[in-house]
C-alpha cells in the first residue's frame, strides 16, 4: 500500500546576486546621497510597492520590513536566537533598531521582508500555489509565507513556503520536484513533463478566483547570459529589474528544497520506519525524485550515499534528517510526544523545522550563493585584467576592482563566516552536515587562492610600474644633473684666459656665442626631455599629483554589451 502523508510543508529557497553596481546606477534617486547600498533597501523597495503595475504589489500587497521586535521568553526571536552564539545573533538576525543603545548601532548588515499573507483569512481568501504538466499532472498547495532575506554584499534568498495535508506520498514528492522549477532546461522537458508547463499563484475563496501570476513557459528565450526565468519569481522580486539585468539566479533551474514530510502511520505496516522502504522513501525524499517503490539509483551507489547524508540520531523514532546539494528535509512518522517536548505544545520536529533549523539553512545557503558569486565576479575581474596586460597598462579602476574583492572577501570571511554557529552539539551537526554538502569549505580555500593570485598579480604589475618610475627618474635627474653641471661650470667665475676666451672675447666673440647657444641648447633639451616624461606617464604621476581626485562610480561588469547598447538606444 502507498504511504500517505499527514503533513507536508515544503520551503522553496530561490538564491540570487543582485548587481549593486546596476542598481546604484539605475536608481541614483535613493542612493544619490548614501555611503552603503544597503541603506537604501527600505526607501527602494517601498518606491516600487507604490509604483502601479506589480500584480504582487497591487493584489497580495507589497513586501515590508519584517525586523524582530519582541524578544520576551516567549517571542519566536527569543526562542530562536538562543540557539545561536552571540556572534552569530549579532549577524544574523535582523533586530533592526531595536538594539541600536545598546550596540551604538542602528543597522544590522542585513534585510529581511514578508510579505504578510495573515490578512487574506480575514476576508476568507487564501493563496495557492499551482503546478501542472504536459501529462496532465497537476497540484495545488497552500502559500503560507513568503519571505526576503537580502544581505549587504547584494546576495538575496527569496523562500516561498507552502504547506498541505492528508495527501499521498506519491503527491508530496511530485509538489517537491515539480514546484522547485524555475525554468526549463530544454523544449523537451517541457513535452516530456519534466518540468511544468504552467505555473500560478492565484488566490482564492470569497470570491472568485483571482490569478495573480502565471508562467505557461510559451516562450522561452536566454537573455544575454541570464535564463528565460518564470514569473512567479520576477514578479516576487519587482523591485528588481530582470530585464536590465539588475539581478541573476544563482544556481541553475531548481530552487533549493527545504521540507518537511510527517507519514501517517496508519497508512503503512508495523515498524515500517526500521525498514528497508523507508529508506527508499527517503532516498526519493532526500534527492528530490518522484515516487518509486524502489531506489530511483543503483542500491548500493544510493545505501552509500544515504550513509553520508542522513542525520540518524533519532533514527529509532523514524525522524531522519537528510543533506544534499540541492535539498535538506526531515522525515517523521506521526506525531507524537518527544520524551519531556509535549505534543500540545506543538510536534518538537516541525517546531524546529519552522525555526532554528530553518535559519541554520539560510546562513548555509547564504555562504554557498556568496562563494558562488565570488566565483562569477573573479572570473570577470580577470578577465578585465588579462585584456590591460600587453595592451594598455592598469588603470585606477582595476585597482579599485581588486581592491573591493579583496575588501569584501575579507568582510565575509572574518565578519559573515563562522564554521560554528549553534551551542548545541545536534545543531553544530546539521550545520556542518549541509556544508559538507555544499562543499563551502573547499570553495572558499579556492576562491580565498583565487582572489589572493588576483592580488598578488596586480602587485607584480605595480612592482614593474614603479621599478620603471624609479628608472624613468633616475634618467631625469642624470639629465637634469649634467645640464645643471654644464651650465654651472659655464657660469663659474673663472678670470684669466677662461675669461678673456668666453665672457670677453676679441672681435665678434663666436666663442661666447656659441658656448651661450650649446648651454642654452643642454638646458633646454633637458626641461622637455623631462615634461616630455611626465606627460607621456601622467596616469602614473597624476595620482602623487592629485591624490584627492574623486573617482567616478564604477560600470557593472555582468551587463553584456548587447544590454548597454539596448540601454543607450
Amino acid at each position: 500500500m502507498e504511504p500517505q502523508a499527514l503533513h507536508l510543508h515544503t520551503y522553496f529557497m530561490f538564491p540570487f546576486s543582485v548587481d549593486k553596481e546596476a542598481v546604484l546606477k539605475d536608481h541614483q534617486r535613493v542612493w544619490g546621497k548614501r555611503d552603503h547600498w544597503i541603506d537604501g533597501l527600505d526607501e527602494w523597495i517601498a518606491d516600487h510597492g507604490h509604483a502601479a503595475g506589480s500584480p504582487v504589489a497591487g493584489k497580495l500587497g507589497a513586501w515590508q520590513r519584517d525586523a524582530l521586535k519582541r524578544f520576551d521568553m516567549d517571542s519566536y526571536a527569543y526562542q530562536d536566537m538562543v540557539f545561536f552564539h552571540p556572534f552569530v545573533r549579532r549577524v544574523f538576525f535582523d533586530t533592526g533598531d531595536s538594539f541600536a543603545a545598546e550596540s551604538g548601532e542602528s543597522e544590522n548588515m542585513l534585510r529581511c521582508y514578508q510579505i504578510p499573507l495573515h490578512h487574506l483569512g480575514e476576508t476568507g481568501r487564501q493563496l495557492i500555489f499551482e503546478a501542472s504538466d504536459a501529462r496532465g499532472r497537476s497540484a495545488r498547495v497552500r502559500v503560507t509565507d513568503l519571505r526576503l532575506f537580502l544581505f549587504a554584499n547584494g546576495i538575496g534568498i527569496l523562500t516561498l513556503g507552502v504547506e498541505s495535508t492528508h495527501l499521498s506520498v506519491r503527491e508530496a514528492l511530485w509538489i517537491n520536484e515539480m514546484m522547485r522549477k524555475v525554468y526549463p532546461s530544454s523544449g523537451r522537458q517541457l513535452r516530456e513533463g519534466r518540468t511544468p508547463n504552467r505555473l500560478a499563484l492565484t488566490l482564492e475563496g470569497g470570491g472568485d478566483p483571482v490569478v495573480v501570476v502565471e508562467e505557461t513557459f510559451q516562450k522561452c528565450a536566454m537573455r544575454g547570459f541570464l535564463p528565460p526565468l518564470t514569473r512567479t519569481i520576477t514578479e516576487l522580486l519587482y523591485f528588481l529589474n530582470y530585464t536590465t539585468q539588475e539581478f541573476e539566479p544563482i544556481l541553475d533551474e531548481r530552487m533549493i528544497v527545504y521540507s518537511y514530510l510527517s507519514i501517517d502511520p496508519a497508512s503503512v505496516g508495523p515498524d515500517f520506519d526500521q525498514s528497508e522502504d523507508y529508506e527508499i522513501l527517503m532516498s526519493r525524499f532526500l534527492w528530490v525524485d518522484r515516487w518509486g517503490e524502489d531506489y530511483r539509483y543503483e542500491s548500493d551507489f544510493t545505501r552509500d550515499g544515504l550513509r553520508n547524508s542522513v542525520y540518524r540520531r533519532w533514527a529509532h523514532q523514524g525522524t531522519l534528517y537528510g543533506f544534499s546539494s540541492y535539498s535538506n528535509v526531515s522525515l517523521v512518522m506521526g506525531r507524537f510526544d518527544c520524551d519531556e517536548h509535549l505534543l500540545q505544545e506543538g510536534f518538537l520536529v516541525h517546531r524546529m523545522f519552522m525555526s532554528r533549523y530553518y535559519l541554520t539553512v539560510i546562513v548555509a545557503l547564504f555562504y554557498r550563493a556568496t562563494l558562488l558569486d565570488f566565483s562569477e565576479r573573479t572570473a570577470l575581474v580577470s578577465r578585465t585584467l588579462s585584456k590591460r596586460f600587453g595592451v594598455t597598462k592598469v588603470t585606477e579602476e582595476d585597482t579599485r576592482r581588486v581592491g573591493g574583492l579583496m575588501a569584501e572577501f575579507n568582510l565575509f570571511s572574518n565578519y559573515w563566516y563562522f564554521s560554528e554557529l549553534a551551542n548545541k552539539d545536534e545543531e553544530i551537526e546539521h550545520f556542518q552536515m549541509q556544508c559538507e554538502a555544499y562543499r563551502l569549505t573547499s570553495m572558499k580555500s579556492e576562491i580565498e587562492q583565487e582572489i589572493g593570485k588576483l592580488n598578488d598579480t596586480l602587485d607584480r604589475t605595480y612592482q614593474l610600474r614603479s621599478t620603471e618610475s624609479i628608472n624613468r627618474l633616475a634618467m631625469l635627474s642624470m639629465i637634469l644633473g649634467g645640464g645643471a653641471m654644464v651650465t654651472g661650470y659655464f657660469g663659474m667665475n673663472f678670470g684669466r684666459d677662461f675669461e678673456k676666451f668666453f665672457f670677453n672675447p676679441p672681435g665678434r666673440g663666436w666663442a661666447h656665442i656659441l658656448a651661450i647657444v650649446a648651454v642654452t641648447l643642454v638646458t633646454l633639451s633637458s626641461v622637455l626631455f623631462a615634461v616630455f616624461l611626465v606627460i607621456s606617464n601622467w596616469k602614473d604621476y597624476r595620482i602623487i599629483l592629485l591624490p584627492g581626485r574623486r573617482s567616478k562610480q564604477e560600470e557593472s561588469l555582468r551587463r553584456t554589451v548587447g544590454q548597454r547598447e539596448e540601454e543607450e538606444e
